[in-house]
């Protein structure tokens, strides 16, 4: 390696906190890491959900009532690899560090950043509660309140709640006069940094990793349940004068004024019927013709305590027989491999983290329509 200046553990020592820097979505949830063993892609790791208990009000006539302390574990696929890779020739004209951190270090930080962030932001999916109006940029103060509202009906725990907003609801967030004045209340952070703060009990972001759902459904008039449903069910049938294509993992059910998340892909839509939509949270019983309204498509914002999501990294094998540094900080590991790729007979270097996402309390987030 011509730069022999820097080392590949030089490289992961620099690159981790910039990468930790840009990453948003992970920083904001409960993260599960351990240095005990390295693993592989495809690797299963048991992650301990966080507790959950309830305040009650105290009877001064009854006492307490203790509550069980029961902790549960979920199982997390450390299925993502996000990596960086170029060749060491591309490095060539680097004459220092400050060089190589101009044009490599941080443009891949930069990189594997927004990879975790974009997969992390792929959980919208599990979240069945909503505010908002599909096609509309959630874009005011009243907004907020809707969400903040909705998290309160949902029992989230006040104290750490955050909220990830697409740029375009960003934009107009911080031009609202509320926030812009801030300055009257001591705090000119949004004038100066174009940053929302923390606003409703909230402290908000802004990601370009939020994502857009695409619904399956192509037409769909006059949507109904089909035959009864059962109290707990989770699972119904549905018709409609007009109704076809399908639905995908995602998309969003009405039915009075609960919304219901699908968690897998239905079949096709035939002689307007889809039957066996799988849902999540489980339903209430249902008579035949209950109507519904199926939520078109949308950008998904998501408000959120941290416990309703986890991230879960371990450190990367090392390869055998080329040089390698793996490093971790703050719930984050990132390796670094120097090597030879000898089918196209050229050194590379490559940067990349082992991680997966798992949903642990979807109850206890928002998606924003937008």
């Amino acid at each position: 390696m011509a730069n022999s200046f820097i080392t590949v553990k030089d490289f992961a020592r620099a690159a981790l906190p910039r990468l930790i820097e840009h990453l948003v979505f992970p920083n904001l949830i409960h993260k599960d890491y351990s240095d005990d063993f390295s693993a592989r892609r495809g690797d299963t790791v048991q992650v301990r959900k966080p507790v959950v208990l309830e305040a009650k009000d105290f009877d001064p006539a009854q006492g307490v009532s203790t509550q069980d302390i029961v902790e549960t574990t979920v199982d997390v696929t450390l299925d993502k690899i996000a990596t960086v890779d170029v060749g060491i020739e591309a490095l060539q004209g680097a004459a220092n560090v400050d060089d190589l951190t101009r044009v490599f270090i941080d443009p891949a930080a930069a990189a594997l950043a927004q990879k975790i962030n974009a997969d992390g932001l792929k959980l919208y999916q599990d979240v069945y509660a909503s505010c908002g109006a599909p096609g509309t940029t959630p874009a005011s103060l009243s907004v907020m309140a809707d969400v903040r509202k909705r998290l309160n009906q949902l029992k989230a725990p006040v104290s750490g709640r955050v909220a990830v907003w697409d740029p375009e609801a960003d934009a107009a967030f911080t031009a609202l006069d509320p926030i812009v004045h801030a300055e009257k209340s001591g705090s000119t952070q949004a004038l100066r940094e174009g940053s929302i703060g923390r606003v409703m009990g909230m402290e908000h972001f802004m990601s370009q990793a939020v994502k857009l759902h695409e619904t399956g459904i192509t037409a769909a008039q006059d949507v109904k349940v089909y035959g009864v449903v059962e109290d707990g069910a989770t699972s119904l049938s549905l018709s409609g004068t007009s109704l076809s294509g399908k639905l995908v993992k995602g998309d969003l059910i009405k039915i009075g004024e609960a919304t219901y998340a699908v968690t897998q892909d239905s079949e096709d839509a035939k002689s307007n019927m889809i039957t066996n939509v799988q849902l999540s949270p489980a339903l209430p019983k249902l008579a035949n013709g209950t109507s519904v309204t199926l939520l078109p498509s949308h950008t998904a914002n998501l408000a959120f305590h941290p416990m309703a999501f986890a991230f879960v990294t371990r450190p990367l094998t090392a390869p055998g027989g080329v040089e390698s540094y793996v490093t971790h900080y703050n719930g984050i590991s990132l390796r670094v491999v120097r090597g030879y790729d000898m089918q196209h007979k050229r050194e590379m270097l490559s940067m990349d983290v082992l991680y997966g996402f798992k949903t642990l309390y979807p109850e206890l987030a928002v998606r924003v329509l937008g």
